[in-house]
């Protein structure tokens, strides 16, 4: 290997010359799962990070080829005799390879220790080829972030993210809440099978909110660790509230001589009833707005309340209100479809 050829393999693995074997099997394993092609579909360049942080581990994960890297850097291979890159076989980098401890005899394949690696369940043999060529595992997943509530319960708005089918140890199930369950917050008590749990819902949660429950899926063969819970939330209808993306939005009846003169009426909102101004010459349809008193937010604030005038005439009218309208009909000037008079097809 020319000297503009040498790799720092400390560098890709991200630890120091003193680190140890511990710390050296740390750092494969996060990068490993960082850059796997499944974790990465069609990225290139991840794929070719992957290689590298392997063939930095095949190295410093054995102690013998370590303590000649350290001893002969560039030189090191032809210190080691291999004359060239250590082979395709299984375990990584032949039989006498000792990983820093790390047992892989119980791995029949590099497939099947990635697949513990990734948290994957379907033991030795059970890997797939992927489009153009190497044997890469299962499907693909796809992680989705999420914002901390404290507790145990991790708590993001929507439902995107991709997660794997028939092969992940987390577990996914529906919740259903009222509105006002929802926008409080409220505690739930749920039966996994012979487990109760009580699971905390943070207030603001929406319909397709996904509630992170860690620990409480399903249990990987490999390692014996328990994925995760994703609770998907429902929300009951509500006979006035509806969401209109991150707002939400009611529809609220107005008198027409309430639309032709302006009035000021209650709205409700779900901490409470607020007075709201109504502009005269309102239209049926028109929205008003009344700022910070829509839904409770992840950051702790309010979205909007979106308020849809809708003009209601009355449908019984008494004697005296009949009158006055007979009259305002006979003296108005106004006529709402003037300019329908133009129109021709």
């Amino acid at each position: 290997m020319a000297a503009t050829d040498f790799k720092d393999y400390y560098a890709i693995l991200g630890v120091s010359k003193t680190a140890s074997v511990d710390e050296i099997k740390k750092a494969f394993r996060k990068l490993a799962r960082k850059y796997h092609p499944d974790m990465n579909p069609g990225n290139k360049q991840a794929e070719a990070k992957f290689k590298e942080v392997s063939e930095a581990y095949e190295v410093l994960g054995d102690s013998d080829k370590r303590k000649k890297y350290d001893q002969f850097g560039q030189y090191w291979r032809q210190a080691d005799g291999a004359g060239g890159a250590a082979g395709a076989g299984w375990p990584p980098g032949g039989g006498n390879v000792d990983f820093g401890g790390f047992d892989f005899s119980q791995f029949s394949s590099f497939d099947d220790f990635i697949n513990a690696l990734l948290g994957r369940v379907g033991g030795p043999g059970a890997s797939r080829p992927r489009p153009g060529g190497a044997n890469y595992g299962y499907r693909n997943a796809r992680s989705t972030s999420t914002t901390g509530f404290g507790g145990f319960e991790d708590f993001a708005t929507g439902f995107g993210g991709d997660r794997p089918s028939g092969t992940s140890v987390d577990r996914e199930s529906t919740i259903t809440l009222s509105f006002a369950e929802a926008f409080q917050g409220t505690q739930k008590r749920l039966n996994l099978g012979p487990e109760a749990i009580d699971v905390r819902i943070p207030s603001g949660a929406k319909p397709g909110t996904r509630i992170r429950v860690r620990g409480k899926g399903q249990v990987n063969s490999y390692n014996q660790q328990r994925g995760d819970l994703y609770l998907k939330v429902e929300i009951q209808p509500h006979s006035f509230f509806q969401f209109e993306g991150d707002n939400l939005v009611c529809e609220v009846p107005i008198a027409p001589d309430e639309a032709v003169l302006g009035a000021t009426i209650e709205i409700p909102t779900p901490d409470g009833t607020v007075k709201m101004n109504i502009p005269a010459g309102i239209r049926s349809g028109q929205t008003l707005r009344l700022k910070g008193k829509g839904w409770k937010t992840a950051k702790g604030d309010r979205t909007d309340q979106l308020v849809r005038i809708a003009i209601a005439p009355p449908k019984d009218l008494n004697p005296t209100e009949k009158d006055l309208y007979e009259k305002i009909r006979n003296a108005r000037h106004y006529d709402p479809r003037s300019h329908l008079q133009s129109v021709r097809l």
